[in-house]
């Protein structure tokens, strides 16, 4: 201290020092901030726009009908006494389904029967009979008047065994209509008889499908009357848009439904289309057209306030920024969407950290 307080010189210093501190604090002055360093760029994995087919169409409801439908209707009147199935059994062709009381055709049957036999002793004397009236004749025992006579009565008896044998074959036949039989392999349907109901022909029994011969009914707005044509693809989707099948329109109405004010047309549906069924409500997309058209990727794609937005990179300096824009986009296509309105091709588009963009963000492209 004593050193310091011997260099005039020294303190002279220490007080401008001092003095200039005191100034600067009196006059609300403070030091200069170093500057900030610039913002680090994020990597982003970026894609280009690029040009790919693009299928325009339209999707309407339609329904699936099989070629070979049968509604089971009973021929006979009568009860039900048996029912051998249930609704949604796989049975074959001419498996009995249900029976009808067959007791009545039976008792039926049974006095045809013995009406034939009665018949056919008749037919069969009258038959030995005219042997030994020829052989009478012949001797010139009897005149020919009485040969002709059992001539007659033999033609006359046989007449009448043959139609009381033709009458027992078809009341024999119709005691087969008490089964009723499915008339092909098939699906059974609902079945809203019981057992003991009593049915008539105008009596509905049940339905049998068959679901290898099914075809999509849909129903064409007539607007589009002159873009329809048999030879378009048709893809069938179910409620989540997932492809069930794919065909063309194989069938077009010509004439309009008034009710509808629409057209139907019809696709054939391949054999391996097992998820679908008769009378199920599906969706069909047909198809118009296909044209290239700009494509980006879903992961690209946000939805902001029920806009779609995309982040692309474009220079800026020496980097690339990122550079929000908002797009038209039409329906997905795999992963891709196509792009209606909003982009170019050839623009780069940021498809991953999203989250953490923003207009102007610095980003380095790794795509």
């Amino acid at each position: 201290m004593s050193q310091i307080l011997r260099t005039p010189h020294l303190l002279s210093r220490i007080a401008c020092t001092l003095g200039s501190a005191v100034v600067l604090f009196a006059m609300g002055c403070k030091p200069a901030a170093p500057p900030a360093p610039p913002a680090q760029a994020l990597p982003v994995q970026v894609a280009p726009v690029t040009l790919s087919p693009v299928p325009t169409g339209d999707t309407y409801v339609a329904t699936i009908k099989s070629r070979r439908s049968a509604t089971m209707q009973p021929q006979v009147d009568g009860n039900i006494t048996k029912i051998f199935v249930k609704s949604g059994d796989i049975v074959k062709s001419g498996q009995v389904l249900m029976q009808i009381d067959p007791l009545k055709q039976v008792a039926t049957v049974q006095s045809q029967q013995g009406t034939e036999q009665q018949q056919k002793a008749v037919y069969q004397y009258n038959q030995a009979d005219v042997v030994r009236q020829k052989a009478l004749y012949d001797a010139g025992v009897i005149s020919k008047q009485a040969y002709d006579q059992s001539v007659q009565s033999y033609q006359n008896s046989k007449g009448a065994f043959d139609s009381a044998s033709a009458l027992t074959i078809t009341q024999q036949q119709q005691l087969a209509y008490y089964d009723i039989r499915a008339p092909f392999a098939g699906v059974v349907g609902d079945i809203p008889v019981h057992l003991g109901d009593y049915v008539s022909p105008t009596t509905l029994l049940t339905t049998v499908d068959e679901n290898a011969d099914l075809e999509a009914y849909i129903y064409v707005p007539t607007e589009r009357a002159a873009q329809i044509r048999t030879g378009l693809p048709v893809s069938i989707l179910d409620t989540a848009g997932n492809v069930l099948a794919k065909s063309t329109v194989s069938f077009l109405s010509p004439q309009v439904d008034n009710g509808l004010q629409s057209i139907l047309a019809k696709a054939e549906l391949p054999h391996t289309a097992e998820l679908l069924r008769n009378q199920q409500l599906v969706k069909a997309h047909i198809t118009w057209s296909t044209a290239p058209a700009p494509i980006i990727p879903v992961l690209a794609v946000s939805l902001i306030g029920g806009q779609t937005f995309v982040f692309v990179a474009i220079p800026k300096g020496d980097g690339y920024v990122a550079h929000q824009i908002p797009v038209t986009v039409g329906e997905t296509l795999g992963n891709t969407y196509p792009i209606v309105s909003g982009l170019k091709q050839g623009d780069k588009v940021i498809t991953s950290g999203l989250q953490f963009l923003y207009e102007g963000a610095p980003v380095k492209p790794l795509g």
